[in-house]
C-alpha cells in the first residue's frame, strides 16, 4: 500500500503576510476572493503551509472548522500565481484521514483534476500530491476521481514523461505513480480501469529506464505488487519485459526489505505460465538458489524469512513442462543435488523440503526422467529415507514416484531396495500424517506397476506391504483405488502363491465383494475389481472365499453397465467364474 504523499520544502521562513497568526490567517483567507492582491493571499498561505509543517493534526482540523476548505475551490485556478500553494496546502491537510472526505465534499476534486491540464510542473506536483493524498484509503476520494476522469489525464502524463530522467521530471513521475497507486489500491475496478488505459507497459517501461531512481523504483514495484493480482495485468504483463527488468533489479538488491517488494510482485506474476518461463529465461531461479545458500546457516529473522521466500517461489518457477525441460537442459538438477548434499546430517528442513519439491516437479515431464536418473537423482533423495520430518518424508516419496514414472529399470533397482521399502511399510501406518502415508502406498503401488517385476514383488510381500495396498483399494480417492488393484492384479498374475496368505488374512476378496456391489464405485474401480477376481481364482483358498461370497450374482448385474467397458468384462468373469465354479 502507497503512503500518503509527503512533501520536502523547507518551511522555516516567515510570513511574509503580516497576518500575526494562524487563526488571523484563516479569517484573511475566509472572506477573500479570487481578486485579491497575490501578496495578501500568498501570506496567508505561507501562514498556514508553516502551521501544518509544525502541527499538521492541529491545523488541519483549524483549517476544516475554519471553512477555508470551500474557498481553496475557488483558488485552484490555472492562472493565480498561488495555486500551488493551495494545492500544497491541500496535500498536507489530506495526509489526516479525518481531512480526505471533507476535501470531496468542499468540491476539490474536479478543479484538482482540471489543474492536471496545466504546464507548469510546481502545480502539477502539489496537485498530484492533493489528489494522491485525497485518495489514500478513501472510497470517496477516489470515486470522485474517477468521476472527474482524473486517472486517464495521469496516465497520459506519465506516458508523456516516461523517457525523462532530469531530477524534476522523475520526482514528477514518482507523485503520478504514487496517486495511480493510492487511485486504486485494493480495488478491483479502478485497477482494471488503469490496465485497460494501457499503463502496464508505461511503467514497466518505466521501470528500465529509472532504474537507478530508488523512490521511482519503489513506486514502480509498489504498483505491480498492486495490479499483478489481476489475471488480465498477467496477459499484458507477459508482452513486455517484465521478467527481465525485475530479474535485473532483484540481482543489485541488497537490502532484505528491497528484496521483499520485488519478491511480492514475483509471486503472483510467477502463477502465469508465460511469465514464469520468462523468469526462469532472465535466470531467477539461479538468483534464488543464490540466496538459499547465502542464508541457509543464518539466525537472522530477515535472513530466515527470505530462505523461505526464495525457497517456495524456486518451487513456483519449476512447475510447468516447458520450465522444467529448460531447467534440466541447463543443469539445475546437479546444483540441487549439491545444496541437498549439504543438508543430509541434521539439515535445513526448509532448504531439504524445497530442493525435494524442485526436483519432483522437474520428474514430471517425461524426457526429464530419464535424464535425472542418470544424474543420480534417486540416490541423492534416498539419502532422506532417515528423515523424521513429515514435510521432507512426503516430498522425498513424491520425488521417486514421479522419477519412476514409466520408468522398469529405476523402478526394479528401487523396488528391490529393502531398506526403501520397509521405511515406505513403515509409513503406511503414519496415521498422524496423512500425506506421507498416502504418498508412501502410491509409491509401494508404482513400484510393482511399473517394474512388473516378480524380485519386487517378493520384496514388497516379505516386508509386510501387501496389506496396505489392499487397504489402498478401498481409498476415498478413486485414483488411489485404481492404482492398488492394477498392482494387486499383477501380484495375482506374477507371484501370487508367494502373496497368497498376505491377501487372505488382508480380506482382499470380501473388498472386491464389497466394491462390485457398491453402485458409488467407479467404472475403472469396477473393472479393475473384475480383473482382480478372475486372477485370484488360480488361488485354491481365495477360490473358495470367491465361491463362498455369491460373486456370479453381482458380476452379471453388472452386465447390464452403462460403461460398455464394464458391461464386457462383466460378461468375461461370469463365464470365468462359472467354470470354476
Amino acid at each position: 500500500m502507497v503512503l500518503p504523499i509527503n512533501e520536502d520544502t523547507d518551511f522555516s521562513f516567515l510570513c511574509v503576510y503580516q497576518a500575526d497568526n494562524l487563526s488571523d490567517a484563516l479569517k484573511k483567507l475566509k472572506i477573500t476572493t479570487t481578486d485579491s492582491t497575490a501578496d495578501s493571499l500568498e501570506g496567508c498561505l505561507d501562514c498556514l503551509l508553516q502551521a501544518l509543517a509544525q502541527n499538521n493534526t492541529e491545523t488541519s482540523e483549524k483549517i476544516q472548522k475554519s471553512g477555508v476548505l470551500q474557498v481553496f475551490a475557488g483558488l485552484l485556478t490555472p492562472q493565480s500565481s498561488c495555486t500551488a500553494k493551495v494545492a500544497n496546502i491541500i496535500a498536507e491537510v489530506a495526509r489526516n484521514e479525518f481531512m480526505r472526505n471533507p476535501c470531496v465534499d468542499a468540491g476539490l476534486i474536479p478543479p484538482l483534476v482540471q489543474l492536471l491540464n496545466c504546464k507548469d510542473q510546481e502545480v502539477l506536483l502539489q496537485t498530484g500530491r492533493a489528489l494522491g493524498n485525497i485518495c489514500y484509503d478513501s472510497h470517496e476520494g477516489r470515486n470522485a476521481v474517477d468521476h472527474a476522469g482524473g486517472a486517464h489525464i495521469v496516465v497520459d502524463h506519465i506516458r508523456s514523461l516516461c523517457s525523462k530522467t532530469d531530477p524534476a521530471s522523475e520526482k514528477l513521475l514518482t507523485v503520478f505513480c504514487g496517486m495511480l497507486m493510492n487511485y486504486s489500491n485494493e480495488n478491483d475496478t479502478l485497477q482494471s480501469q488503469l490496465i485497460n488505459m494501457g499503463v502496464i507497459p508505461t511503467l514497466v517501461k518505466l521501470l528500465g529506464i529509472h532504474c537507478q531512481n530508488a523512490a521511482l523504483t519503489e513506486m514502480c514495484l509498489v504498483a505491480f505488487g498492486n495490479l499483478a493480482e489481476l489475471e488480465s495485468s498477467k496477459e499484458q504483463f507477459a508482452y513486455t519485459n517484465i521478467a527481465e527488468e525485475l530479474v535485473k533489479l532483484f540481482k543489485k538488491q541488497i537490502e532484505h526489505d528491497k528484496k521483499e517488494m520485488i519478491f511480492e510482485v514475483l509471486a503472483p506474476l510467477a502463477e502465469n505460465d508465460v511469465i514464469k518461463l520468462q523468469l526462469v529465461e532472465a535466470g531467477l531461479v539461479e538468483c534464488l538458489l543464490e540466496i538459499v545458500q547465502k542464508t541457509v546457516d543464518s539466525d537472522k529473522e530477515d535472513d530466515i524469512a527470505e530462505l523461505k521466500t526464495a525457497s517456495d517461489l524456486m518451487v513456483l518457477l519449476l512447475l510447468g513442462d516447458g520450465n522444467c525441460i529448460h531447467m534440466v537442459d541447463n543443469g539445475i538438477v546437479q546444483k540441487l543435488m549439491d545444496l541437498l548434499d549439504r543438508h543430509v546430517e541434521d539439515g535445513n528442513v526448509t532448504v531439504q523440503h524445497a530442493a525435494l519439491s524442485a526436483l519432483r516437479n522437474l520428474a514430471i515431464p517425461v524426457v526429464n526422467k530419464a535424464k535425472m536418473l542418470s544424474a543420480g537423482v534417486a540416490e541423492a533423495v534416498l539419502k532422506f529415507l532417515r528423515s523424521e520430518m513429515p514435510p521432507v518424508q512426503f516430498k522425498l516419496l513424491g520425488t521417486l514416484r514421479m522419477l519412476i514414472d514409466a520408468q522398469a529399470e529405476a523402478a526394479e533397482q528401487l523396488g528391490k531396495n529393502a531398506k526403501l521399502v520397509e521405511r515406505l511399510v513403515e509409513w503406511c501406518e503414519a496415521k498422524d500424517h496423512a500425506g506421507v502415508m498416502g504418498e508412501s502406498n502410491r509409491l509401494l503401488s508404482a513400484l510393482i506397476r511399473h517394474s512388473k517385476s516378480k524380485d519386487v514383488i517378493r520384496t514388497i510381500v516379505q516386508s509386510g506391504g501387501i496389506k496396505h495396498l489392499v487397504t489402498m483399494a478401498t481409498s476415498e480417492h478413486v485414483i488411489m483405488q485404481n492404482e492398488a488393484l492394477v498392482a494387486l492384479a499383477l501380484i495375482a498374475a506374477l507371484e501370487l502363491v508367494t502373496a497368497e496368505k498376505d491377501l487372505e488374512n488382508a480380506q482382499l476378496v470380501q473388498i472386491l465383494h464389497r466394491l462390485l456391489s457398491d453402485d458409488r464405485s467407479a467404472p475403472e474401480i469396477k473393472y479393475n475389481s473384475m480383473v482382480l477376481i478372475c486372477a485370484l481364482i488360480g488361488s485354491e483358498p481365495l477360490q473358495k472365499e470367491v465361491q463362498s461370497m455369491a460373486f456370479l450374482e453381482v458380476v452379471s448385474k453388472l452386465r447390464s453397465h452403462e460403461n460398455k467397458t464394464v458391461a464386457q468384462q462383466a460378461s468375461l468373469t461370469e463365464q470365468r467364474l462359472a467354470v470354476e465354479s
